[in-house]
Formats: structure tokens, sequence, C-alpha cells
């Protein structure tokens, strides 16, 4: 029976700018502002793409609807990450060390931050801050893998 084998490196395409606000720290933290809202703007292009297509048609409206819903979410894509990269490099630089701490203390922090922000209550804010540790945790045992 045929068989093949794909050897080499696997690697997902690098896109890297750079913006240079004369500080480290906002450097990290606009950076993940875009990055990660771009994604956001992405994720809505994707779903709005998918739903003019299934219904055969696009209209200006509809296109100014989809606009402004990728802003949003873009931007509030982009709060979460920029808060979060900016957390996790300031505990880095308060710490002195760079481990998957950091990450669990950016994660608790953006999420109890992005929480009270959006007046979800106590319980909830508590809830949605172990729910950030434990992703942002997650996520840093998963790139340490790699």
């Amino acid at each position: 029976m045929p068989r093949s084998v794909l050897s080499g490196p696997i690697s997902s395409p690098r896109v890297d700018f750079g913006i240079d606000m004369g500080n480290s720290f906002l450097n990290h933290t606009v950076d993940g502002f875009l990055k990660i809202g771009a994604v956001g703007a992405g994720r809505v292009a994707a779903e709005e793409t998918f739903e003019c297509l299934k219904k055969g048609s696009i209209s200006k409206g509809k296109a100014e609807h989809a606009l402004k819903k990728m802003l949003k979410e873009g931007a509030y894509w982009g709060a979460v990450g920029g808060l979060y990269v900016g957390t996790e490099y300031g505990m880095e630089r308060i710490r002195g060390r760079r481990d998957w701490k950091n990450a669990m203390i950016g994660g608790a922090l953006t999420g109890a931050l992005m929480s009270a922000v959006s007046n979800h209550g106590k319980d909830n804010i508590v809830k949605d801050a172990i729910t950030g540790a434990a992703v942002a945790t997650a996520s840093e045992f998963i790139n340490y893998l790699t």
C-alpha cells in the first residue's frame, strides 16, 4: 500500500509589524491591541461573508452593519488583548522572570477588569477572573509544548 510521509518543520505564517511608542510597556500593549483586534474583526468579516453567501445577496445596509460590527468587535477584542499583553508584560517586569505565573496573573486581572467594566456583578467578576487566569495559563502551557 502506498504511503507518504511529510517531513520538515510546519509553521504558520508570521505577521509582524512594529510600532515604537518610546516605551516598551506601551509597545507591547498597542501591539496586542492591534493584533488581537484584527483577529476579532476578521472573525466578524468571515461570519458576515458566510451569511451573505448563504442568503445569496448583499445590500449597502448589510455592508454598513457588518463594518460597524467589525469595528466594535475589533475594538473589544483589541482592548482585551492589549490589557492582557500589557498586564502580563508588567508582571514580567515586576517579578523579574518570565513564566506561566505572569500569564495567570495577567489573565486574572484582565478577566476581572473586563467583567467589572461590563457591570457583571461581584460574583461574575470573580468567575471571569478565574476563567481569564485558566485560559491564559492553559495557553502558556500549550505554548511551552510547541
